[in-house]
């Protein structure tokens, strides 16, 4: 499992429907500001980022029904998603997790947006929250 020290929560993924929608009601509610919007096109998501303190709330909306968070809106609707990590080495954290034996979605790092490295641990291993571990990349993710 990581380490306290390499595990620093750095977003709270909440899967939408509409995201300029969304974006709007964090922004009219709790003021908070769009600092980044991404499309990534291997996970079949749109993310806006809203920057909370040194994390992130990250709104997430499906670009197709068959894509994860599509599925996962067709069944579950809007809501929490997954909450995510900081880490130093996601290749590292993955095997600390499979001999601590949490069962995985992702056997390997993939891209993610802003040019960093990420894996999903399955809900099985952590009470039913979807984990994301995330390797910082080319672009900051923390503020």
């Amino acid at each position: 499992m990581p380490r306290a020290g390499d595990g620093v929560a750095g977003n709270r993924g909440i899967a939408v429907s509409d995201l300029d929608a969304a974006v709007a009601d964090y922004r009219a509610a709790l003021g908070l500001d769009p600092v980044h919007r991404e499309i990534v096109e291997d996970q079949g998501v749109e993310e806006v980022l809203l920057r909370v303190g040194t994390s992130f709330v990250q709104l997430l909306a499906a670009r197709g029904s068959e894509t994860p968070v599509g599925k996962f809106l067709a069944r579950r609707g809007e809501g929490l998603h997954h909450v995510g990590y900081r880490v130093g080495n996601v290749e590292r954290a993955l095997e600390r997790l499979r001999a601590a034996g949490v069962p995985l979605v992702d056997e390997a790092p993939r891209p993610g947006s802003r040019g960093t490295t990420v894996a999903f641990a399955h809900p099985k291993g952590f009470r039913g929250v979807l984990v994301e571990l995330v390797q910082e990349g080319s672009a900051p993710t923390s503020p």
